[in-house]
């Protein structure tokens, strides 16, 4: 990582690249009790939130990852009523979920200070924070989830930073097996799942992993998210007990809310996947 007066300069060694943004001024920073957090202004891309020197969000593309990781899940279930969201404590998927007739969603984020930062410097991704339905808890994700009652949620959403430091217990076997204990029939997990081109090993690990805690089907959809290693993301859905064959798509396209980025072609587009990620899958 360079900073430098005008530039912040993510280096990703592991893939021999880098990714940068114009920066104005440094806004705040704070060591919490589990990360560092810093804010910067840029010249671009609004705000830009980073965790450990890693890029979390910008205020000009954020919405490409928040309207990814929620919407094509609750299209995908048949009614989703009771939706938890393990971390995410930028509440931007949170306020994404809300905008479906669901019953009630909780959020747990092992970090208050992400939340109390976006609060300041994202606060339209804060809007719903106040919604009756959301409850937002600041807690161990993994702990909430091995105690959730079984059979009691329909949509598990993990909005995770990368497996490294608060995140690392979210992608294995264990937390797989958690969620699948506490989802109903016919739920389904959502993960945002990193870069095909450049996380691959983990990608099929976690698919693997999936698959050995016992979810029936998997379906790893992909998305454009300038601000991460690579710009090209994906998140993984996994099936509790049914193949995927039920995407609303007629209420995904007349869904009564805006967004920028999702629709229900984008949702179809995101399912195709190329020749070498199918043959990574054993698809092809």
């Amino acid at each position: 990582m360079l900073k430098t007066d005008q530039w912040f300069t993510e280096i990703f060694a592991a893939s021999g690249s880098v990714f940068g943004l114009e920066i104005t001024k440094k806004l705040d920073e704070v060591q919490s009790p589990f990360q560092h957090i810093e804010l910067f202004e840029t010249t671009q891309f609004g705000n830009m939130m980073v965790i450990d020197s890693v890029i979390m969000l910008s205020t000009r593309d954020n919405f490409l990852y928040h309207e990814m990781l929620s919407h094509p899940v609750l299209f995908t279930h048949p009614n989703p009523q009771q939706v938890v969201i393990i971390g995410g404590g930028d509440c931007g998927t949170l306020r994404e979920v809300l905008k479906h007739p669901i019953a009630q969603v909780t959020q747990i984020d092992i970090d208050e200070q992400v939340t109390r930062m976006a609060e300041k410097y994202f606060p339209e991704l804060c809007a719903s924070n106040n919604d009756p339905r959301a409850t937002l808890k600041f807690a161990d994700g993994i702990a909430f989830m091995r105690d959730a009652a079984p059979e009691s949620l329909d949509v598990v959403i993990v909005d995770s930073t990368d497996p490294i430091g608060p995140g690392e217990g979210l992608f294995n076997r264990a937390f797989y097996e958690s969620c699948l204990k506490a989802l109903k029939p016919g739920g389904i997990l959502v993960q945002q799942s990193e870069s095909p081109l450049i996380h691959m090993p983990l990608l099929k690990a976690m698919r693997e992993a999936m698959t050995d805690a016992g979810f029936a089907a998997l379906q790893t959809l992909q998305f454009p998210q300038m601000v991460y290693p690579s710009g090209w993301w994906t998140c993984t859905l996994a099936r509790k007990d049914a193949q995927f064959d039920g995407f609303r798509v007629e209420a995904a396209a007349q869904a009564p809310f805006n967004t920028e980025y999702y629709n229900a072609g984008i949702h179809q587009a995101a399912m195709a996947l190329p020749n070498f990620v199918l043959r990574e899958f054993g698809l092809k």
